[in-house]
């Protein structure tokens, strides 16, 4: 069991240069918990193979000394070192895990390197439910995994990579971000760029080139929460309705390739997040904009036309996230001349396990007030459940609390964000969301 630390007092000013600094200095440790049934905890499995649940967070084995950024997949993880190389631990059924032929399943649990970039040092990875993606020191892309919906970006008709595969389209490029969404991705180039490719339906890729059309699913669900509503409608109909509108997805192209977004040639981009089948876009200038499906109210602007609209919002957005179906956006303001700047954190969205972190219209983006004074620094989200760092280097979580999947000893539910205890005294990093399971980067 690891000691806890004397957190060292910082100013909130300082904090994200000395973090940036002991991420490649430091020697640290990663934390996991939440839901272990694909493997993602990267904790010790049952003798069946599966993974156990883990109720609060939980030192992993098996990593190097020196892992400085985290990523969780929806079922997965990765962890990049000091050292450049990339460690993959969790579900393995789309080659996610890079580690060559398919593994056993008994196997997914135990963090293991990834094959393939031993010329490659990695600086950032990035993960979805079928894909992740690594970016080398030089900002080329390189990603590894299963997707028939052109998310791997390396040409047309191309849907696996048991080994991490170069983007060759993206060659010229300097990337510093990537986000991936069900079946969608988005690229960050050092310059401001946005470059997108795979599912594009509902404009959650912005125009692209292409006529923009809507999700059969986006129907679909409407109908299913309208009837479910009334209870008129039984569960086996709404599921053959559902499977209905995928087997017409299949039938919309795809695209397969790294393509610039059209409208934002004259804005500069900072920052991007993509949910399930919704895309954040955070500009320079402060516009946030989103595109995509709006089903849960995902995009928080009134104006449901197709493709990159600005969400509607006062607030001015400093950083983004994304869970399935709801938006999570630090922002800053200023009381008054006098005060200095302060954060607080806006959320829209899904709702249903209290993901939000308040009360209020879901569809309207509004401040979370229990985290008001404690100056976010980074937020993640899962599938119903949301987490937030601090500038004191607390985590807070919220939302559905199954599986452990809040860290707080229990599977209760949280409808507002709760301090998990076991990491105080800790020098927090990193904290990342999949959709059930949660990572924590602290240092020793």
């Amino acid at each position: 069991m690891l000691r806890f630390l004397n957190r060292k007092n910082r100013s909130p000013s300082g904090l994200l240069i000395g973090l940036a600094r002991r991420w490649m200095s430091a020697k640290t440790t990663v934390m996991s918990f939440g839901d272990g049934s694909q493997g993602a905890l990267g904790l010790a499995a049952s003798p069946m193979g599966l993974g156990c649940d883990a109720y609060e967070p939980s030192p992993i084995p098996g990593l190097p000394p020196d892992v400085c950024r985290l990523a969780a997949g929806h079922y997965h993880s990765l962890a990049v070192t000091s050292q450049g190389q990339v460690w993959a631990w969790g579900r393995n059924s789309e080659s996610q895990l890079g580690r060559g032929q398919l593994s056993p399943r008994e196997t997914w649990s135990k963090p293991q390197k990834v094959g393939g970039l031993n010329q490659v040092r990695v600086q950032a990875a990035f993960a979805s439910g079928v894909i992740s993606a690594a970016i080398g020191d030089d900002g080329i892309l390189w990603v590894w995994g299963k997707s028939k919906r052109g998310q791997l970006g390396l040409g047309k008709d191309v849907t696996e990579a048991v080994l991490p595969a170069r983007v060759e389209s993206l060659l010229g490029q300097e990337i510093v971000k990537v986000s991936l969404g069900w079946g969608h991705a988005l690229a960050l180039t050092k310059d401001g760029k946005l470059f997108g490719w795979g599912y594009y339906a509902d404009g959650r890729l912005g125009k692209i080139g292409r006529s923009l059309e809507a999700s059969p699913l986006d129907s679909v669900s409407e109908k299913v929460k309208s009837s479910s509503k009334n209870s008129n409608l039984m569960v086996e109909t709404a599921e053959k309705l559902v499977l209905e509108a995928i087997e017409k997805e299949k039938e919309m192209p795809v695209i397969w390739e790294p393509t610039l977004v059209e409208e934002l040639l004259d804005v500069k981009v900072v920052d991007v997040a993509c949910g399930l089948d919704h895309s954040l876009v955070l500009c320079s200038d402060g516009t946030l904009l989103s595109g995509g499906s709006n089903v849960y109210g995902q995009l928080g602007r009134v104006k449901e036309d197709l493709g990159l609209h600005q969400v509607d919002m006062r607030q001015i957005p400093m950083s983004i996230a994304s869970g399935l179906g709801h938006s999570l956006v630090i922002c800053k303001h200023r009381s008054s001349e006098s005060e200095k700047d302060s954060r607080s954190l806006v959320t829209w969205g899904w709702n249903q396990s209290s993901q939000l972190g308040r009360e209020g219209s879901e569809n309207v983006p509004l401040v979370v007030d229990s985290l008001v004074g404690e100056m976010p620094v980074s937020v993640s989200g899962g599938r119903v459940h949301s987490l937030a760092v601090t500038a004191k280097q607390e985590v807070w979580t919220w939302g559905c609390g199954r599986n452990g999947r809040l860290g707080l000893g229990s599977s209760v539910d949280e409808p507002e964000p709760m301090l998990v205890e076991y990491l105080e005294g800790f020098e927090v990093l990193q904290a990342v969301s999949g959709f059930d399971h949660n990572l924590v980067l602290v240092a020793e």
